[in-house]
Order: C-alpha cells, then sequence, then structure tokens
C-alpha cells in the first residue's frame, strides 16, 4: 500500500508545491514495487477518460448529444461503410430523424418500447438512434434466437412493436411467433423492399416518406433514461434483458477503447452483432464518441474478413470469444500482413492463439479486456501482455475498485471465515472477481423480476452493511499484477479432488493433431463427488481420429485430474452469437449414449486408448464396476 500520509491521487498528478515530498514517496514506493509506473500511466489513462465522459453526464449529455456533436464537426465525413455503401453522418442523422417522424407520428412516446430483430446494416443503426430520439426503448433481439427463447425475449421487454430486418432467416422466425405477436396487440414491420406477408407492415416506404427534419416537438432524454435492453447470451438458460442507460452506454462502452488510443481517423471494422453490447456500445458508441468510421458486415466471414479489412481500410478490429481462432485456422496467404490494421480489441482470446494471431498477421498490439454487458467491472490490457485482461495492483484498485475472493470453485459461493468475512485470494490462487455497488460504479440489473439481479449481488463481504457484484468468473493474478481470466463458475469443476478450468484444458486439446475444434466441460458421475472431464471435438475433416495418439497426447500435457475421461465426436459445436461455446446442454446429456446420438469413448487405461462407449460399458460405469 502507500506510505502513511500520502495522497496517491497527488503522486499520481502532482507536480511543484509537493514536489520533493511526492516524489520521495513515489521513489519508495518504486523501489518497494517495480510495477507503479506502468499502473501510473494506466491509471492516468483510464481516470483521464473516465474524467471526460463523467463530464458529458453531468453536463446532461447523452448518446444523442454526442451524435449531435459528431454530426455538426464533420457532416459530410463518412460515418457508416456497408459493401459498396457509404453513409456521411449527415446521411445518417436524416435517416434517424425520419425514423423518429415515424414513430412519433404513430403515437409513440417516451418510455415505449419497440424490439428489433435485424442483422448488422446501416438501417440498424439509424433506427436505433431515431427511435432514441422519441425516447422509445429498444430490446435488442439476438438474431440467432427462434421460437419460444425468441419470444420470451419479446414479452420481457414489455414491446408492443417488432421492427424485423432483412433476410428470409428473420422472416421466417418472425412468421412462426405471429399468432403470438397478434394476440398481443403487437405491430411488426419489415424492413426491405419486399412486399410484406400478410399480418405485417411494410417499413422503408413509409419511414422514406417523412421529414428529415427533426421532430416538430421536443422530447427530454436525460442520462438516466434507459437507451435500450441488451440480452445475456442465454447459455444457462433463458436470456436475461440487461438494463442499459445512456450513462452506461456512453462511459462502459466508450471508456474501454478509447484508452487503447482510438482516435476520430481510424477506421473500425464490426463483424460482432449490434444486438451485443461489443458491436453496439464498443463499436458504434466509441466511433460516434469520435466522429470516426465504422465498417460493418452482416455477419462474421473468415474468409472475407482480411478482404473486407483491405476494401475498407480498417485500423481497428474488435474481436470475441473464438473468432481470431477462426482467423489462424485459414490456409497461409502472402497477403496475410497485407492490411493497415494496428489494434485488434476484444476479449476472450486464448494465451496459445495470442502469439500465433499477431506474429502470422502482423498486428503490433492486443487490446484484451474484461467487462460484463450488466457488470460494474472493467478491466482493460494496454501493455500487450500475453493472456492478461489487465491489471490488479494496489495502485491501481485503489481507483478502479475490485477484488479476488476465495470461493467454491462449483457453485461459486464465497468461502467466508470464522468471523463471517471473506478473503482475498493470494498470487496464483484463482478467485471470484467482484466490484463493489456504490454511487461511482452502479450496477443497474436486469428487467423483470427483482430476483435476477439480487442474485448477483454479494452482501457484508468484508464489513456489515457492504454490497459487491458478483461477476460469477474466476481470476487469477500473477507476481506482476496482471490478472487473467480462468473460467466462469461452473465452467470450471473439480474431479479427484483438484479444480480443473475447461479454458486450459481446451487450450491443451486444440493442439492435438486431428483436432479442428474442441469443447471442454464436467459431468457428473454417479458415485462419485465433483464432475468428470469430457470434451466435445470436432475432428479435421478427411482425418480419422487415432485414439492411441490422442491418449498419449492427453496424458503427457495434463495431470490426471484434468484429462477428459469422455469423448464426443461431432460435427459442430453449438455457440452464442458471440462465438461462446454453449455446454448447458452437454452438461445436461453427459455420458450417456441413450441421450447422445454422437459417438462416445471412455479413456482405457489400461489399454492406453479411448474406445468406444456403448450401453454396456455405460452401465458398468453408472454401477461403479468401471474403474475411472
Amino acid at each position: 500500500m502507500w506510505p502513511d500520509g500520502v495522497n496517491p491521487k497527488t503522486v499520481l498528478y502532482g507536480t511543484g508545491a509537493v514536489g520533493g515530498a511526492v516524489a520521495a514517496a513515489a521513489g519508495l514506493y518504486s523501489y518497494m514495487y517495480p510495477y507503479a509506473f506502468r499502473d501510473r500511466h494506466q491509471v492516468r489513462l483510464e481516470l483521464a477518460v473516465i474524467e471526460k465522459f463523467t463530464n458529458i453526464i453531468m453536463s446532461g449529455g447523452t448518446v444523442l448529444t454526442q451524435f449531435a456533436a459528431a454530426v455538426r464537426r464533420h457532416p459530410d465525413k463518412p460515418f457508416l461503410l456497408f459493401g459498396t455503401e457509404a453513409h456521411t453522418y449527415r446521411e445518417v442523422d436524416a435517416m434517424a430523424n425520419r425514423v423518429a417522424n415515424f414513430f412519433h407520428g404513430k403515437g409513440y412516446q417516451k418510455g415505449d418500447t419497440v424490439a428489433l430483430l435485424i442483422y448488422n446494416e446501416p438501417a440498424f443503426i439509424w433506427t436505433f438512434l431515431g427511435l432514441a430520439r422519441v425516447g422509445v426503448k429498444m430490446a435488442l433481439l439476438n438474431t440467432n434466437l427462434r421460437g419460444q427463447a425468441l419470444l420470451h425475449c419479446f414479452r420481457v421487454a414489455g414491446a408492443t412493436g417488432l421492427i424485423v430486418g432483412q433476410g428470409q432467416p428473420l422472416l421466417d422466425a418472425t412468421l412462426e411467433l405471429m399468432p403470438e405477436l397478434q394476440a398481443e396487440g403487437a405491430t411488426v414491420w419489415l424492413q426491405g423492399s419486399a412486399h410484406p406477408p400478410a399480418g405485417l407492415s411494410a417499413w422503408d416506404g413509409p419511414v422514406q416518406r417523412e421529414s428529415d427534419q427533426p421532430l416538430p416537438v421536443q422530447v427530454t432524454i436525460t442520462p438516466a433514461d434507459t437507451l435500450c435492453y441488451i440480452y445475456t447470451s442465454g447459455t444457462t438458460g433463458l436470456p436475461k434483458a440487461a438494463i442499459i442507460p445512456h450513462t452506461k452506454f456512453i462511459i462502459g462502452g466508450n471508456s474501454l477503447l478509447l484508452i487503447q488510443g482510438f482516435t476520430s481517423e481510424d477506421v473500425l471494422y464490426v463483424t460482432l452483432p449490434l444486438y451485443h453490447s461489443s458491436g453496439l456500445m464498443l463499436g458504434i458508441g466509441t466511433t460516434i464518441s469520435k466522429g470516426a468510421t465504422v465498417a460493418l458486415r452482416r455477419k462474421f466471414s473468415a474468409h472475407h474478413f482480411w478482404e473486407d479489412c483491405r476494401h475498407y481500410n480498417a485500423t481497428v478490429i474488435i474481436y470475441i470469444g473464438e473468432l481470431l481462432r477462426y482467423l489462424c485456422t485459414l490456409p497461409e496467404r502472402p497477403d496475410d500482413k497485407h492490411h493497415k490494421v494496428r489494434l485488434a480489441f476484444g476479449n476472450g482470446l486464448r494465451p496459445d492463439i495470442w502469439q500465433q494471431f499477431q506474429d502470422r498477421f502482423g498486428i503490433r498490439r492486443i487490446g484484451e479486456f474484461y467487462a460484463m454487458t450488466e457488470g460494474n467491472v472493467g478491466l482493460t490490457n494496454i501493455s500487450n501482455k500475453v493472456g492478461a485482461v489487465g491489471v490488479y495492483s494496489p495502485m491501481y484498485r485503489k481507483y478502479r475498485p475490485s477484488s479476488v475472493i476465495e470461493c467454491d470453485i462449483d457453485t461459486g459461493e464465497p468461502i467466508r471465515g470464522k468471523d463471517g468475512w471473506c478473503k482475498e485470494v493470494k498470487i496464483g490462487q484463482p478467485g471470484l472477481l467482484i466490484g463493489p455497488t456504490d454511487p461511482a460504479v452502479p450496477y443497474i440489473g436486469y428487467l423483470g423480476n427483482p430476483e435476477l439481479t439480487q442474485r448477483k449481488i454479494l452482501r457484508d463481504v468484508f464489513r456489515e452493511g457492504d454490497a459487491y457484484f458478483s461477476t460469477g468468473d474466476l481470476m487469477v493474478f500473477d507476481k506482476e499484477y496482471f490478472i487473467y481470466f480462468v473460467d466462469r463458475v461452473g465452467d470450471t469443476f473439480r474431479w479427484k479432488g483438484e479444480n480443473v478450468a475447461t479454458t486450459e484444458v481446451a487450450q491443451v486439446l486444440s493442439k492435438m493433431e486431428g483436432v479442428q475444434e474442441v469443447n471442454v466441460y464436467g459431468v457428473k458421475v454417479p458415485g462419485q463427488d465433483g464432475r468428470a472431464g469430457m470434451a466435445s471435438i470436432i475432428p479435421l475433416p478427411g482425418q480419422k481420429p487415432d485414439f492411441r495418439h490422442w491418449y498419449r497426447y492427453i496424458t503427457e500435457k495434463l495431470p490426471t485430474y484434468a484429462q477428459p475421461l469422455f469423448l464426443r465426436l461431432t460435427q459442430e459445436i453449438q455457440v452464442t452469437g458471440t462465438f461462446k461455446h454453449q455446454k448447458a446442454a452437454l452438461v445436461k446429456e453427459g455420458f450417456d449414449p441413450r441421450r447422445v446420438a454422437d459417438p462416445l469413448f471412455v479413456i482405457d487405461n489400461g489399454r492406453k486408448t479411448y474406445v468406444p462407449l456403448d450401453e454396456t460399458v455405460y452401465r458398468r460405469i453408472v454401477v461403479g464396476h468401471a474403474r475411472l
């Protein structure tokens, strides 16, 4: 900690009158803690950005005022690039006005809710901005959802209207739900030039006929007003609607990328879905705040990724989950480094892919970060430290408070001492990341059932009356105070008395010969404590799995407790719209051949291989006759 009597903020910013004493204190601290200047630099950057956006919010700023300022500064600068289309700030502003006038004329008012089911395209942006000008909240529906999950998201938001974007899959998903939507009195619009089917209303023509001037009446929009709802991935159940006010959109969305040095001259290439916080808040929000340019693609395509980057002269890309790994699996090309991308910014990049991606494609910087749509903890790595999501030093935590506490790996429940308080972990010890919920870093939570929001809050953590947001994520920090993501609570499992991180096992298995993609999870075994490791594997096309080789590789690379006991060969691994592996269904199906259509295999240490797992073998395992 800081020497007694020394204000760390003075050390960070002070000069002049306090010069000698502060310099001496800083020198002493630097001797005791050699990473002080690294952390000082990062704290300065982050506080400067946060102070800027805090001042904007305190003066009544919203996403709308930010966009209006960008339009005034450079009306004729390209804002949106999409295929062969280029739309300036002035043009998007005019289209947003048309949308606003359309809904105002339909009687929509501030506080109403309309759902958007739209792929990445310019119409998403001006529809979003237009609805915001009326004060209409937007439920941003995951374009991959179907059936009851999609209907649930519409209903939980209290939406009275639905705007469906171009694309037959979106129309099909909507038509499937039309009886329910019509029963609830919802109005459904279809974007595009195609004639809408019965029950749906045309969008493009009526909106184009509206005035491109501002609304005839003034609608007061404040920073605290809800802008939209962004849904969780739904990997553990039905998606939850996270409440996003203008304040969170501005600070939470803009600050992370600006800390990495994003400028108004950058061209940001966004393939992540705009219904997700990374694509919308980091991508569109940051572009607006700096008056930069964003290039959109409807959906991520590994084969077209670098071709697009060259076409748009992109300088910054946003990634999440497995996106960069997909790029690394492509055959190498002579022009792999022929582009202008200087920064890849995102989260979920595995350490084994990090260096490979940088070396192959010549990316100077990786800006890995950690955040949650609904959370109040944000970390970012500006040091290009492989695998790290940020820093976790005493100096940094003084201004960006968070804690990593001891917890039960399986349940995520904090482990409390005899005094009833939680305890922070030591260097190298995984623990649960939590963030204080106070006015400076509020936790807003989810729409609907208050229990969903309260369930994420831990109380009386370090002292009576305190409250912390539980991220549900396991983190670990090293002796240099870099902090790393370990796993989601529940994804990490315990076997033979040891904790196993699925991400670490997956990194090892992904390098195994003949493996295209792998998803690791833990499954219950009757009569056994904890959960045993299981891996769902997509073999490389045209290659037959060599189970003896796989056995040798696994037993050489992984300790006994981390070795997957069961393998499941599959043709497809289900992922969310942001490329996160879905595990809930796999865990539920387990290794029961009566429930799993894919070929199953179990480890056989006697024969040093993996052998087919049929119903006979399954019964022997269940009754305890087979040794695992």
